[in-house]
């Protein structure tokens, strides 16, 4: 008898032990509730860029930069996300600020001779993104959030060109604000404590010049209830308008981000 009592309790620990570690293990889907619950959200985002510039004369130019040329040219940034939820609505602002600076000389063709041309290029680039949240699933394994807000764009070039004899400063600034709709969530893999971030909104100003988009997809991990980490790959278009001029913007790299939810 004494026999089967010991089989028994070993048996009932075992099960309490791997409860009590169900219940401590961190889960990385959010759990709706009354109660108010929020995140913060910084990352690095690393894009590669390319624009192209139609001019209301009818002629184009494009820029393309890579990856390790936007982060060798990087001069600030600031970066982050933000999230309120009550129940199923919630409110999630993001904001990506970035200052791109390049000096050197710039040789100028002048008929038959080259003008060397002292110079200072800078990209400031802001995209701001403010939307109403509703969660349309809370399950086990699957949370996701219809979105419905604004975006705003803007991307301001200059340069200061200068020889032994002039010295020019030339900047010109593009922007768009547009409407956008799309939605958002995770999902658990196989019951554990990784999961994939998913992300994807669109939306116009209207015209087939005024569309901006954005998507997102990764893999994440929850360390505690409370920290997470997700690594990404983060795209995101939008057409931009300024002095009767249309940049076109691409945007497109990898993201590094933490959530601190509390």
């Amino acid at each position: 008898m004494s026999i089967y009592l010991k089989k028994l309790s070993i048996a009932l620990f075992s099960l309490l032990t791997e409860i009590a570690y169900a219940q401590s293990e961190p889960n990385p889907i959010p759990k709706v509730s009354d109660e108010w619950r929020s995140s913060i959200t910084p990352y690095v985002w690393a894009p590669g860029l390319m624009a192209t510039i139609n001019n209301n004369n009818g002629s184009s130019s494009t820029a393309d930069f890579s990856m390790n040329q936007v982060l060798s040219n990087l001069k600030s940034g600031v970066m982050g996300a933000s999230e309120v939820h009550k129940g199923n609505w919630g409110i999630m602002t993001d904001v990506f600020f970035a200052t791109l600076q390049n000096t050197g000389m710039l040789n100028a063709p002048d008929f038959d001779r080259n003008i060397h041309l002292a110079d200072k290029i800078t990209l400031q680039a802001t995209i701001l993104n403010g939307v109403a949240t509703y969660t349309a699933v809370n399950s086990p394994d699957l949370y996701v959030d219809g979105l419905l807000g604004v975006r705003a764009a803007f991307a301001t070039a200059s340069a200061h060109l200068n020889d032994t004899a002039t010295s020019v400063n030339v900047s010109t600034t593009f922007n768009t604000i547009a409407p956008i709709a799309g939605f958002k969530g995770r999902y658990r893999l196989a019951n554990s404590t990784w999961y994939v971030p998913f992300y994807a909104d669109a939306g116009s100003r209207g015209g087939p010049t005024s569309m901006t988009w954005q998507a997102m997809l990764g893999v994440g991990k929850a360390f505690t209830n409370t920290i997470d980490a997700s690594l990404t790959y983060r795209a995101l278009y939008a057409d931009l308008r300024g002095h009767g001029d249309v940049m076109k913007a691409n945007l497109k790299g990898p993201q590094l981000a933490v959530t601190f939810s509390f």
